[in-house]
């Protein structure tokens, strides 16, 4: 198996993680925020539960749809996590829509966008890394 296949493969895990973690007992607060940060919904367990999907498929076919996969999620999960830096909202979600800007710290704003920024990050670096492997 390829590093883009196992990378992909990974995701998959992880979002399904992400979108179990409102059901896991303890994990959740009195205002059911998971960790006491993230206030997740049924949106963000639909677009988890989604973006696993796509990353399953994407492991199972080939190098080259998981080196796209990492790259096009990375793209709109990074942007999504600055735009949650700067507004308190992302767009993934439609918080944006709905919430619009938020006034919160600024170190609750990096920690509820960390998920994000991180997965997004690492995923756009994977696809550029191991690019060769999607030839």
């Amino acid at each position: 198996m390829s590093k883009l296949r196992l990378i992909a493969a990974l995701y998959t895990v992880a979002l399904l993680f992400a979108a179990a973690l409102n059901y896991i007992p303890g994990l959740t607060d009195a205002q059911g925020r998971a960790f006491g940060i993230f206030a997740l919904d049924i949106y963000d367990d639909s677009l988890h539960l989604a973006s696993a999907l796509w990353a399953a498929i994407a492991a199972y076919l080939s190098a080259r749809a998981s080196r796209s996969f990492l790259f096009y999620f990375g793209l709109l999960y990074f942007t999504d996590g600055l735009l949650g830096l700067i507004t308190g909202s992302g767009y993934l979600d439609l918080g944006i829509v709905n919430y619009g800007i938020q006034d919160l710290p600024f170190g609750f704003k990096i920690l509820a966008n960390l998920p994000h920024l991180f997965l997004g990050g690492v995923a756009i670096v994977s696809s550029y890394l191991f690019r060769s492997e999607a030839r």
